[in-house]
């Protein structure tokens, strides 16, 4: 490698930064071009050969314009100077914490001939990339050395971009992984380097900054309008430099690829398979284990470790435990930090805040939770809490509690209640109770008519994972993401599904799609409502009617819960990187779920209250589905169609009987919340 000019890719790129940056000096020439003209007209006067009424007009009205232009095109020149450019929110590793993996770094710099990156930063994601915080508001940066990439005689102008890292990748990946993958992301310094390349970033970069300070809302209408000048500005230089900039983009990429290509291509080759699956296990541990944990006011605090148990149970189940355990054998990227724990805590917390949208800090409402302790302070609280949310809304319908000979509280809640309630008795026509029950039928028409939150269509049907075991067995299977396609990965689909009801108070189940993460690009309609779907809405009208106050019920507290976030971040000191006031998770995990999935997922959790309470049951985690429901040492994974049976038809008996062989006595109190 001899430098940026021998390589296709960056000479593309330099010419496409030459191209942003005629777009920044034709600006500059229009804003100069009024005064340019008035002094023009000035001196033709003092010479004595521009004279006359017409002369001294222009050079009136020229004059004025070159007053208004040049005080505005300066604003707007020093809002796109000043004004902070959005950063990626990361966990910072400073060199004395990971001295290993800087030292592992700036070896790999030193091969590809590039600059090594000025820090190291982790992001709870999938995902690497070079992020450039040169901008003063971001610190003071360290003084730039020579780099002989910038040509003979002149020294680089620009500070070395972040290196950010997926903290999935330091768990999952071996060394020689990690290095083959960061391989062709560290080379990118390199056209980085170039000033021409630098400068052209830093124009874009500042545009799109001063765009985000001409939204922002809240001020006066004398300064609202000047904002709204200078949005108009950046959006037009933006429009003009926005496929100059793409296209400079992609060839730093291309020529970062290109230098990378001497580096560890076989093993990188491999590497990028174990990116696919880790992928893969870090999605389905963020919608399955740890969202309903951040819904209890609890954060996992050690969620880059449990993507490696995830992925092992995977490849155990899969049957691939022969070809993962020779790579489990080598040193994982992990050693290379001196304090793997706190950064993996640290990491977990701004996952939880990104996907989330929790707390910054830990509190009495917002507490780690370590994975010994999962199954008693998340699983058995969010069964027990959705049996709780189902009563009352039975209470509220004014169902008379079952009566229960021999038992000291006969309003005691039952699972005898549940059953007695959606029971159809003759199912060719309503139930009179239903039928003359006033509040029933407006809460019907409400389910069926009325908004509520949704889910895709095939969240309810196309799942088979920790909501609906069953329906692998009836052949139904979630789509699979093109991405998965494309990196030749396997859905975890095959192993046995929990039983359940082990889903928590709030949002949807988690679809058995391993591409749906949110950094990586989640659901924007996770927190919108909208009409539900008629298919989507459960089979009778006690169902209906039931289904419809649970949402209710459940749209409350959600708004209490927004409503007590929003108060508590007013009163503490904001991230860095958060610069927005709302309290909804900036990137959602999951999309609402609907009214029948609702219904189903209290309906079981009160069966696993049940079966906890009188069968000597036990709240359990599983790495794949999530929380799961243990009976004589293993998983119950036959549940969920005799839920379906009982919600969508009125049929009680699948259930009942599998109650019976299970020693669950329906008729016994259950504790709640």
């Amino acid at each position: 490698m001899t430098g940026i000019g021998v390589e296709a890719g960056a000479q593309a790129a330099r010419s496409r930064a030459l191209a942003v940056l005629r777009v920044r000096g034709r600006a500059l020439a229009a804003a100069l071009l009024p005064a340019g003209a008035a002094v023009i007209l000035l001196t033709g006067a003092s010479t004595g050969h521009l004279v006359g009424p017409g002369w001294d007009a222009a050079r009136w009205i020229v004059g004025v314009l070159a007053l208004l232009v040049l005080p505005a095109a300066a604003g707007v020149a020093v809002v796109v100077a000043r004004a902070r450019p959005a950063t990626s929110p990361t966990v910072p590793i400073p060199e004395e914490s990971a001295p290993d993996l800087y030292r592992m770094v700036r070896d790999l710099a030193d091969r590809l001939d590039v600059p090594a990156p000025s820090a190291i930063a982790l992001t709870p994601d999938c995902d690497s990339w070079l992020e450039d915080r040169a901008h003063s508001a971001h610190g003071p940066p360290p003084r730039p050395a020579p780099d002989e990439i910038a040509g003979p005689g002149r020294r680089r102008a620009p500070v070395a971009p972040v290196l950010v890292i997926g903290s999935p990748f330091l768990w999952w990946m071996r060394v020689g992984e990690l290095r083959a993958v960061l391989a062709p992301v560290i080379a990118g310094t390199g056209p980085s380097a170039h000033p021409d390349i630098a400068a052209a970033r830093r124009f874009v970069r500042g545009l799109d900054a001063a765009v985000a300070v001409a939204s922002t809302p809240g001020r006066c209408p004398l300064a609202r309008g000047l904002c709204a000048a200078l949005g108009w500005v950046a959006r037009l230089l933006l429009r003009g430099c926005r496929e100059h900039a793409t296209q400079m983009e992609r060839g730093v990429a291309a020529a970062a690829a290109e230098r990378a290509q001497a580096v560890d291509y076989g093993l990188r080759i491999v590497a990028q398979e174990q990116v696919g699956l880790a992928y893969a296990g870090w999605d389905r541990l963020l919608t399955r284990v740890a969202l309903p944990a951040w819904r209890m006011g609890r954060w996992p605090s050690r969620l880059d470790a449990g993507v490696v148990a995830a992925l092992t149970e995977l490849s155990r189940r899969d049957r691939l435990a022969e070809g993962f355990a020779s790579r489990l054998g080598e040193r994982p990227a992990c050693d290379l930090l001196e304090e793997p724990g706190a950064v993996d805590e640290a990491a977990s917390l701004l996952a939880a805040r990104l996907f989330h949208g929790g707390p910054a800090e830990p509190g009495p409402d917002w507490s780690p939770v370590d994975w010994q302790a999962y199954p008693e302070e998340v699983v058995d609280r969010t069964w027990r809490a959705d049996a709780a949310r189902l009563h009352r809304v039975l209470d509220s319908l004014g169902v008379r509690p079952s009566p229960t000979p021999g038992a000291p509280d006969p309003t005691a809640p039952t699972l005898s209640r549940v059953l007695d309630h959606l029971t159809v008795p003759n199912r060719t026509q309503t139930s009179p109770q239903t039928a003359e029950d006033p509040a029933s039928e407006a809460l019907t028409h409400t389910a069926e008519g009325e908004h509520a939150p949704h889910a895709p269509s095939q969240a309810a049907e196309g799942e088979h994972a920790a909501h609906a075991p069953s329906q692998a067995a009836e052949g139904e299977h979630a789509p699979h993401a093109p991405s998965q396609a494309a990196e030749g990965e396997h859905a975890p689909h095959d192993p046995p599904q929990a039983a359940d009801g082990e889903h928590p108070p709030q949002g949807p189940p988690a679809p058995d799609d391993e591409t749906r993460t949110g950094g990586a690009g989640g659901n924007t309609d996770a927190e919108g409502e909208a009409e539900a779907d008629p298919a989507e809405a459960p089979g009778t009208p006690r169902s209906a009617a039931l289904a419809a106050g649970i949402t209710a019920e459940l749209a409350r507290e959600e708004a209490r819960a927004q409503q007590h976030a929003a108060t508590a971040a007013r009163s503490q000191e904001r991230p860095r990187w958060d610069d927005s006031d709302c309290v909804l998770p900036p990137f959602p995990l999951q999309p609402q779920r609907t009214a029948r999935e609702l219904l189903a997922d209290h309906v079981t959790a009160m069966v696993c209250c049940a079966a906890v309470d009188t069968a000597g049951a036990v709240p359990a985690l599983d790495w794949l589905d999530g929380p799961s429901l243990l009976l004589g040492g293993e998983r119950a994974a036959d549940l969920a169609p005799k839920v379906r049976s009982l919600i969508e038809e009125g049929d009680p008996g699948p259930l009942r009987h599998w109650l019976a062989a299970s020693g669950i006595r329906p008729e016994k109190p259950v504790r709640l919340v």
